[in-house]
């Protein structure tokens, strides 16, 4: 694609953005980069980019800028309805996200993993089969590195193990994996969508360009993604814990039984430190994966055994005086806390709350009723999320995050399992889901 003098506006100045005005200055776009915040707020990167000659607008997003654009590349965290971007639209300039640009000078076969819950995990799993199995891959898009890195850094991998989210597949036009993998599809984002329905079309958007000569990775036992199978044009295969599958994977007596329409293959597993159906539905998905890529059956069983998860999803990082501590803090919607409660053995302190994403907490209703002994809330969803569960049990307000881990080593008791799963995004309180996850480790780590 030709970038020379095109006029280009980049949306967003996160690391998609950044290396996105790079990757594009390089090409020798006239290039600008529009921000909505402030100046102040990102001063080290745009000192990074004004000494590579890009022009970077901040403080909101002006008009005339756009109209002037031949072509608009959107960071994962702009809506593509803002009246900048709708106006744009009307006038018929070319409006893309960061990962339909860097897959337009791509040629590796990559692997796109999406669903509400798990993604992260997957990729990583997948990655760490692919390693052992000796072939190079670059791992990255919304876990991490940008897609467009890959294509700056100019390195050759055997795959390309990306995570896309809803947002990022709103800008795709001939975006097209090798294997594309849909995990689940929960009530999530209704603070961006204006329906569930606009947020589950946005997900199928991942098969949109493929063939019969790619793959789609579906889950059986989630009735929404099945709505979705029949309008795909990929090869399908299937992952179930339930039933079994014509094509895929399915699991029964600590087996997983790989079905590719001529034979069987058995895989055994072995104890596994991932706990929950969720993560078996993810350790499936990944050996669909990696079985499709032609790693050896050794390697799977051999990473899926010794893979202990990531960081602040349904984590156990300590264990005191009988009582089990779990950061969950990834738990930014209620499918993930479901998951969560479904997993984890009463009795359960549960810390929930945050900054509300839309829908409802009701789902959480029947586990928070038999499993959970205390019930504390805070953030900004604590007066909505307490009119909704309080009921079920012994519910608390928390003012802070403080006070809410203070109020859960207060009600602990040996056997109990005091859990932080918010089922709300963090950022009434914290920079980010990290943050959450590493400062209720740290308060638990020094109160106890």
């Amino acid at each position: 694609m030709e970038f020379s003098h095109r006029k280009v506006v980049v949306v967003g100045l996160g690391a998609t953005g950044k290396a996105t005005a790079l990757f594009l200055q390089e090409k020798g776009a006239q290039l600008t980069v529009s921000e909505v915040r402030g100046k102040e707020a990102l001063e080290p990167v745009i000192s990074t980019l004004s000494s590579q000659g890009i022009a970077v607008e901040t403080g909101g997003h002006r008009l005339e800028t756009f109209l002037r654009a031949e072509l608009i590349v959107v960071s994962p965290g702009v809506p593509l309805d803002s009246a900048p971007l709708r106006a744009a639209a009307e006038r018929g300039i070319e409006i893309i996200s960061e990962i339909e640009l860097a897959s337009r000078s791509i040629h590796t076969p990559l692997i796109a993993v999406t669903g509400t819950n798990g993604k992260t995990t997957t990729v990583n799993l997948i990655a760490e089969i692919f390693r052992a199995s000796g072939k190079k891959i670059f791992l990255g898009g919304n876990v991490g590195t940008p897609l467009i890195e890959y294509v700056r850094d100019g390195e050759a991998a055997d795959y390309l193990i990306i995570e896309i989210s809803s947002f990022q597949l709103e800008g795709i036009r001939a975006f097209k994996p090798f294997i594309s993998v849909l995990l689940n599809i929960d009530y999530d984002h209704l603070d961006r969508y204006a329906s569930y329905e606009d947020y589950i079309a946005a997900k199928a958007r991942i098969f949109m360009n493929q063939s019969a000569r790619e793959y789609a990775v579906l889950n059986a036992d989630d009735p929404e993604v099945q709505k979705l199978s029949s309008a795909i044009n990929a090869t399908t295969l299937y992952f179930s814990c339930g039933k079994e599958v014509p094509q895929g994977i399915s699991s029964r007596d600590n087996y997983l039984y790989y079905h590719n329409g001529t034979g069987t293959t058995r895989f055994t597993l072995a104890p596994l430190y991932l706990k929950g159906i969720h993560n078996l539905h993810n350790i499936m998905a990944a050996t669909v994966v990696s079985t499709l890529c032609g790693c050896p059956q050794q390697s799977i069983e051999h990473t899926i055994e010794h893979f202990k998860g990531l960081p602040h999803r349904l984590e156990l990082f300590q264990e005191t005086r009988n009582i089990k501590f779990y950061d969950d803090s990834k738990a930014t919607n209620v499918g993930s806390v479901v998951r969560a409660l479904e997993a984890l053995e009463p009795p359960l302190i549960l810390i929930a709350g945050g900054k509300d994403k839309g829908g409802s907490y009701r789902p959480l209703r029947p586990l928070i009723k038999d499993k959970v002994k205390v019930l504390i809330l805070l953030g900004e969803a604590k007066e909505k999320m307490y009119q909704e569960l309080s009921s079920l049990t012994h519910t608390l307000l928390a003012d802070t995050f403080e006070e809410a881990v203070k109020q859960s080593l207060q009600h602990a008791s040996p056997g109990d399992t005091v859990l932080l799963s918010p089922a709300c995004s963090s950022f009434d309180m914290f920079k980010n889901y990290e943050e959450r996850g590493e400062t209720f480790k740290t308060l638990i780590n020094t109160l106890t």
